[in-house]
C-alpha cells in the first residue's frame, strides 16, 4: 500500500489526531497543542508516515480558512461596531509596539532596515485561528480579556494583508 497517497495520508492526520488531541487534553495542554504534537510525530522529521508536506500544504490552507469562515459566521456586525475601539486601539497598539520592538531588535542584530522591516511585520502578527480556538477552549471567549484578545486577532487578521502586499 502506498503510505504517501491522498486516502492513507488522510488516514494517517485522522488517526494522528484521534489519538493526541484527547491526550493532549488529558494532561491540560489543549486540543491545539494535541494536533501540533501529532504533526510533529507523523511528519518527515519524526516518524515519516506523511514524507512530503507540500502534498497536503492546500488541504491545511483550506482547513485554515474553513475556521476562519465559521468564526466569521459567529460574528454579529452590532458586535464589531461595539468592539470597534478595542479593535483599533488595542489591535493598533500591539501590532505597532511590537512591530517597532522587532524592527529595532532585528537591526541591531545586524539586518538592513529595510530587512528587520519586514521580519518586523511578520511576526507582529500571530495565528488568529490558534489563538480564538485557545480562548474558546478555556472559556475566555466572553471574558473582558477575551474581548481584548479578540479584538487584537482581528486587528491582526485584516493587518495582515497589507503586510502581504
Amino acid at each position: 500500500m502506498d503510505w504517501h497517497g491522498p486516502l492513507p495520508s488522510a488516514f494517517v492526520f485522522l488517526a494522528a489526531a484521534v489519538l493526541m488531541v484527547p491526550l493532549a487534553r488529558r494532561i491540560g495542554l489543549g486540543s491545539v497543542l494535541g494536533y501540533l504534537i501529532a504533526g510533529v510525530a507523523i511528519g518527515p522529521f519524526g516518524l515519516a508516515l506523511v514524507g512530503d508536506p507540500e502534498s497536503v500544504l492546500h488541504v491545511a490552507e483550506f482547513g485554515v480558512v474553513m475556521m476562519l469562515f465559521l468564526i466569521g459566521l459567529e460574528l454579529r456586525p452590532a458586535t464589531l461596531w461595539q468592539l470597534r475601539r478595542r479593535i483599533l486601539g488595542m489591535g493598533g497598539l500591539q501590532v505597532s509596539a511590537t512591530m517597532a520592538a522587532l524592527v529595532v531588535a532585528g537591526h541591531l542584530l545586524g539586518l538592513a532596515w529595510t530587512e528587520a522591516v519586514v521580519v518586523g511585520m511578520a511576526l507582529s502578527l500571530s495565528s488568529t485561528a490558534i489563538a480564538l480556538q485557545i480562548l474558546n477552549e478555556r472559556g475566555l471567549m466572553p471574558t473582558r480579556i477575551g474581548e481584548y484578545g479578540f479584538a487584537v486577532l482581528l486587528f491582526q487578521g485584516v493587518g495582515v494583508i497589507p503586510v502581504l502586499a
